[in-house]
């Protein structure tokens, strides 16, 4: 959300950025509401210094004044009423739309309709070459009996999936290398509730533009209890932990001395992917629930600030990456798929050979006070100024998706799949060969 006195002296700026974002917002129609919102707001306070006033002057009148002054008051009072009906439609009308003004974008964020006018900004990693037909994710899965897929949609449905053996100590193993890595770097780590309320989703800005992602949980009981379901009752399973993490300091007043908060977490997610319909059907790259770890950074009101921690967070996911040897790129996302709350985004991708080309596997976003505004969460300076934090997110790592990467770019001829050495200890082995050959 922005400050609507922003959005009244850079009406043109905040244009564009609904323009360039390619959203629906009415910009016109939200200054319309907030000058009559202004205007009764005005009038309000006219009635209230007029009985303030009364209330001084009556006691001091003859008894036909007073009948006469207190009739007066009457009147006053149900012409307050009156505005304060307009006041409460023109602010709920206010609310709905200030929520769809985006962020403005970075200097440095391409201008595009979506992922086609991404750019890379930087590269790492020499590709893998083979001298033998590498397999799938999905083959190499089957062969070493790594997943099951379709007792994964037996039990679950579409995109489901088991992982088993050797992989469920894999995945387990990526996700808690990432986590010490971020604990190592002054990281508070953290297991969030994976339910949430609707109005961390909101403040995350994942509602109400994603709201078709998002899984709501309907318990008939529950609901009952809660009034039949209103949507201030609403329960949701989280598609990341940014919003947990993120509403962990709603409404609060911070100080700058505790400033940058460092939050990460490790949780479970759950995405519909109805936006994703007939995209990646097979295998594990886009399925319904998976783990990630999650890096989240409150930091002061500075561009600079925000830049710096962006920086320090996409740095941890890529020395992770390194260490599990992953060629990789980064990207700039573009206007049009960096979505409304950002202010600058970056995607990492990592090489997976069965795609011939790179697989999204985090994702780097700073978003200045856009989620702070929605969230009230606010800090006093060194100078006794209350202002908004700055919020940034990263991904650190997600798996099974990562797991892609690792199996297909470490395996070998003989159908087995090296380990990364930083993942050993967890798997208790440096090799995973198929299960025939200790027959």
């Amino acid at each position: 959300m922005l400050d609507i006195k922003f959005i009244r002296d850079n009406k043109e700026i905040v244009k564009k950025a609904v323009s360039d974002k390619g959203l629906d917002v009415d910009i016109e129609k939200l200054l319309k509401l907030d000058e009559q919102k202004r205007k009764y707001q005005t009038e309000l306070q006219e009635y209230s210094t007029k009985k303030n006033l009364a209330s001084k002057e009556i006691p001091k009148l003859d008894v036909e004044s007073k009948k006469k002054k207190i009739a007066e008051m009457k009147s006053v009072d149900k012409q307050a009423d009156t505005v304060k009906a307009d006041l409460q439609k023109v602010k709920s009308e206010f609310n709905e739309l200030v929520i769809l003004v985006p962020n403005i974008p970075s200097k440095d964020t391409p201008v595009g309709p979506d992922e086609s006018a991404n750019k890379e900004i930087y590269k790492w990693g020499v590709l893998p070459k083979f001298n033998f037909d590498p397999k799938s994710h999905i083959e190499l899965g089957k062969s070493l009996d790594l997943i099951d897929l379709e007792r994964g949609v037996k039990v679950s449905g579409f995109r489901g999936y088991f992982l088993k053996n050797d992989a469920v100590m894999m995945h387990l193993g990526v996700l808690w290398l990432a986590l010490e890595k971020l604990v190592k770097k002054g990281f508070t780590p953290t297991i969030p509730p994976a339910l949430v309320k609707e109005f961390a989703l909101v403040g995350s800005g994942h509602f109400p533009f994603g709201k078709e992602e998002i899984y709501q949980i309907g318990n008939p009981h529950r609901l009952e209890e809660s009034q039949k379901g209103s949507e201030k009752d609403s329960i949701y399973l989280g598609g990341t932990s940014e919003p947990s993490l993120l509403a962990y300091h709603a409404g609060e007043l911070l100080d700058e001395k505790d400033l940058p908060i460092k939050l990460c977490a490790i949780s479970p997610c759950f995405r519909s992917e109805i936006g994703s319909y007939g995209k990646d059907t097979k295998g594990i790259y886009r399925i319904h629930e998976f783990m990630k770890v999650e890096q989240v950074v409150f930091c002061k009101n500075n561009i600079e600030e925000s830049m710096k921690w962006m920086k320090a967070m996409e740095d941890a996911a890529k020395e992770l990456l390194e260490d599990l040897d992953l060629p990789y790129h980064i990207i700039i996302n573009s206007t049009g798929d960096q979505g409304a709350g950002k202010y600058e985004m970056h995607d990492i991708e990592t090489w997976m050979p069965s795609r011939k080309g790179y697989g999204e596997t985090h994702s780097n976003s700073a978003l200045t006070d856009w989620q702070a505004r929605r969230l009230n969460i606010r800090y006093r300076d060194k100078t006794g100024k209350v202002q908004y934090v700055h919020t940034l997110n990263n991904t650190a790592i997600a798996s099974p998706r990562i797991l892609i990467a690792l199996w297909e770019n470490h395996q070998q001829k003989d159908g087995s799949i090296n380990i990364p050495k930083p993942l050993q200890k967890y798997v208790g082995k440096k090799v995973i060969k198929n299960p025939a050959a200790h027959e």
